[in-house]
């Protein structure tokens, strides 16, 4: 991979502002979806109130901040992988009026190539360094949980850059799975373990960054196959990326539903998810029925931020014991 790109004749600035917002706008601060889990193993810990202790709460303090600081290096270095390969170009072109350029700062020129690295290797060093602080301040540290986030860590750093692992496939399953752990290992640190609901959730939650995330492949796919990023949309016709999409709707539903069939989750826990399965439906249909994926896109954050809701919902109701 060659820096031609960067090398070239930069984008002019559309206009001034403040370095810390452009800062912030490589790091994606505006997209705060990925953090919500904290509030739903906060909603899981904290019965009896009583028992949830400040070692708790600080715990939960650093891992989140460490978490900011892990997403962060990860989507500025996609962004300097994107600019580099120019599919971020491609997909942020002048004329499109349904992608803001400054949301790319290496685009619109407000930054440089070397600031952006700068910028991921003091996150990735900041966020690795909360982690550790989190971990040691826990109560618990299974084995597993320190695996999971330390495994979350290289792959993130790696999703895009220097080995890019989102160019060799499983871009979908890796979103699940950084959904996931942002839930489970803060979860394990208190706790030392977890429960079917618990696990149930964490798979709810990574599908939000994952639902968001496909219908912005579908947006991109043309820079994606330009680059050959083998994301699902590209590798597909348009009918089979929105068979593939109408699937993860059904899946994501059928988690919910076999959790209460089962008994991993409350009987009562697929009803309480209802109002998200149908803004989900709702979000499909706009996509793929009116043909317009960026209105989709974006009902996908009101899609996890109601379900972040309603788990968190389901939490207090089971450990407050109003309903089990």
């Amino acid at each position: 991979m060659t820096d031609s790109v960067a090398a070239g004749p930069r984008p002019a600035a559309e206009h001034r502002e403040s370095p810390l917002r452009t800062y912030a706008r490589l790091g994606k601060l505006d997209v705060y979806d990925y953090y919500l889990g904290v509030f739903m193993v906060l909603a899981a810990v904290a019965f009896p109130l009583a028992a949830f202790t400040g070692q708790d709460a600080l715990v939960l303090v650093l891992f989140t901040a460490g978490s900011v600081g892990v997403l962060m290096a990860m989507v500025a270095l996609d962004d300097v992988t994107g600019f580099r390969d120019g599919s971020d170009l491609t997909n942020y072109a002048p004329d499109d009026r349904l992608r803001a350029k400054a949301r790319k700062p290496l685009v619109a020129g407000t930054l440089t190539v070397p600031q952006a690295l700068r910028f991921a290797v003091a996150s990735a060093v900041g966020g690795a360094a909360l982690w550790t602080a989190a971990v040691l301040c826990a109560p618990h540290r299974p084995g597993w949980a320190l695996i999971a986030a330390g495994a979350l860590f290289v792959v993130s750093l790696q999703y895009s850059y220097g080995l890019k692992l989102s160019y060799h496939g499983f871009q979908e399953v890796f979103l699940v799975a950084l959904g996931a752990v942002l839930v489970i290992v803060p979860h394990a640190l208190l706790t030392g373990g977890f429960s079917g609901f618990l696990m149930t959730q964490a798979l709810l939650f990574g599908f939000g960054p994952l639902m968001f995330g496909v219908y912005s492949n579908t947006n991109d796919v043309a820079g994606d196959r330009a680059v050959g990023r083998p994301t699902v949309a590209a590798l597909t016709s348009e009918r089979g990326n929105a068979v593939f999409i109408a699937a993860l709707c059904a899946t994501e539903f059928l988690i919910g539903a076999l959790a209460s069939a089962t008994g991993a989750a409350p009987v009562w826990f697929v009803l309480l998810m209802l109002p998200a399965t149908a803004l989900r439906t709702h979000q499909y249909r706009t996509g793929f029925v009116r043909g317009d994926i960026m209105t989709a896109r974006r009902l996908g954050f009101r899609v996890h931020r109601l379900s972040v809701v309603l788990m968190v919902a389901a939490n207090v109701l089971v450990g407050a014991g109003v309903a089990g």
